[in-house]
């Protein structure tokens, strides 16, 4: 019963986009015809927006150029994502090509549930395959017990995550950009206590992250410690590689994020902050100093700009940690981001053509700016895209693909005039920060048959109580000690026989 009502969930979004208006768009491809290759292309954690169908202009334009009709597919709403994709493969439901979630990418590869890609991708994703690095081509060969390659990865060449600060607080409240975390700690007491927002009342949220402790990367960042989204990943520690939640950097890092907490320099409602809460704290004037996209910082600083006419973003430059060597956690390839199930395999080489249509950089245009009326109107004869509405269909995607070339077009093209340099500006501070970790692409089967360890919830739990004040920092150890006995020793382990490996 449960996956008849999510699959009549994703057949009623998909009936329901007929219905709605339509924009304009024209191809010479009948999209009803037989002959046409219609690939199904599953994705999760979608953005606002309904999903385009058949006669959608931008899915005709895809057609009209590959022979390949776009079928996108996604998450029914209030569905887990992960939980859905195995119910998917679990009715045998399969998309033609999809994004992997959890782990998930393992357990196919594990079980021959996918296609080895080695010989499709020259043939029929010749950019796909020139355009991603051998090194990162490497590092999936380095995931897969057989050397194969199973996913195409994601590449990201520059930092894509910042410490950002309000440089219009730093200025009200008569300061300069902190450079050690005594100074900056004496920011956020001015941030806290002199109304840089400027509304009368004292609101101001020095800084903030969100439940489980996540996208407050920034305060940990200051201590050498290696984060993902909250999410300790894996660097050298002590010169070898460990996992950065169990290491004294860690330590210290708790240790300054719970004095931050006591004296309501973080945001009291951290660890309750669902990620639209968190935004909107953000994007209401709320919050000085936080961690995040510098790339999708366009609609945000909007938002800003309608209660606050001269909020100003920054890049904050990590302040130090006397004894500690502070970066930003870079992951630059690896990771997975598109997947062939073996099922599908006859409708692999029109997936693979579509796959490449979107690394193609002769369609940038199209793949920038969508379709006009839908995702952008054109304003003395140039093209500004439109903020996205529940009633304007999904602008269609597939590369995750991004050098430093590739993020200054697209801020050129996507940001408005007067954000554009502010964004520059803000990579170039991150950029000088920003460190790949020794971790970068690690395969997730070196959690096999430790789930917990994989799931981070006994750190999220430390993190949460130690913060909080429930526990003393002391407690911290006890935490070593028990991660370390329910499965983490021998899970280090396989970090450290892979990493010797990949390093060969």
């Amino acid at each position: 019963m449960v996956m008849l009502f999510a699959l009549m969930l994703v057949i009623g979004t998909l009936a329901g986009c007929s219905g709605k208006k339509e924009v304009d768009g024209s191809s010479s491809v009948d999209s009803s015809s037989e002959d046409i290759s219609k690939v199904k292309v599953f994705k999760s954690h979608m953005g606002i927006g309904k999903l385009p169908g058949p006669d959608d202009p931008h899915v005709k334009k895809v057609l009209e150029a590959t022979g390949v009709q776009y079928e996108l597919m996604a998450t029914p709403a209030g569905a887990d994502p992960a939980e859905y994709l195995n119910l998917m493969f679990a009715s045998e439901d399969y998309p033609d090509i999809f994004r992997p979630i959890g782990g998930f990418d393992q357990t196919l590869i594990s079980q021959g549930a996918v296609l080895p890609l080695d010989d499709l991708l020259p043939k029929y994703a010749p950019h796909v395959w020139e355009s991603i690095p051998k090194e990162a081509w490497d590092v999936v060969r380095s995931a897969t017990p057989d050397g194969k390659i199973y996913y195409v990865p994601k590449v990201y060449l520059v930092p894509e995550r910042a410490a950002l600060i309000r440089q219009d607080w730093v200025e009200a409240v008569g300061m300069d950009m902190p450079k050690t975390v005594e100074e900056y700690k004496e920011l956020l007491i001015a941030f806290r206590d002199k109304d840089p927002n400027g509304n009368g009342k004292q609101d101001e949220l020095p800084t903030s992250g969100r439940e489980f402790g996540k996208w407050m990367d920034h305060l940990f960042a200051m201590y050498g410690v290696a984060m993902w989204e909250g999410v300790p990943e894996w660097d050298i520690y002590e010169g070898e590689i460990q996992y950065a939640g169990v290491s004294k950097n860690m330590k210290a890092a708790i240790s300054f994020i719970r004095e931050l907490y006591k004296e309501k320099l973080l945001d009291n409602e951290t660890f309750l902050n669902k990620g639209e809460v968190w935004t909107a704290k953000i994007n209401t004037n709320l919050v000085g100093s936080w961690y995040h996209l510098p790339g999708n910082l366009r609609d945000r600083h909007n938002a800003m700009l309608e209660g606050a006419p001269d909020a100003y973003v920054a890049g904050m430059p990590l302040p130090k940690a006397e004894g500690f060597e502070g970066y930003i956690t870079q992951k630059s390839m690896g990771e997975p981001e598109w997947m062939i199930p073996a099922a599908s395999e006859e409708n692999a080489e029109a997936a693979l053509k579509l796959l490449d249509f979107f690394y193609d950089p002769a369609n940038n245009e199209l793949i920038t700016y969508g379709i006009e009326g839908a995702q952008h109107k054109v304003e003395n004869g140039k093209k500004v895209l439109l903020p996205p509405t529940d009633e304007t269909p999904i602008a269609l995607g597939m590369k995750n693909l991004v050098t430093k070339e590739d993020m200054d077009i697209r801020i050129d093209q996507t940001m408005e005039d007067y954000q554009k340099q502010m964004v520059k500006d803000i990579f170039k501070v991150s950029t000088a920060d920003a460190r790949r970790i020794a971790g970068d692409g690690l395969p997730s089967t070196v959690y096999q048959g430790f789930p917990d360890i994989q799931s981070h919830k006994l750190f999220q739990e430390y993190l949460t109580k130690i913060v909080i004040g429930e526990w003393p920092i002391e407690k911290f150890d006890e935490f070593v000690d028990r991660w370390n006995k329910a499965g983490g020793e021998e899970v280090t382990e396989r970090v450290q026989e892979w990493y010797e490996r990949v390093n060969e």
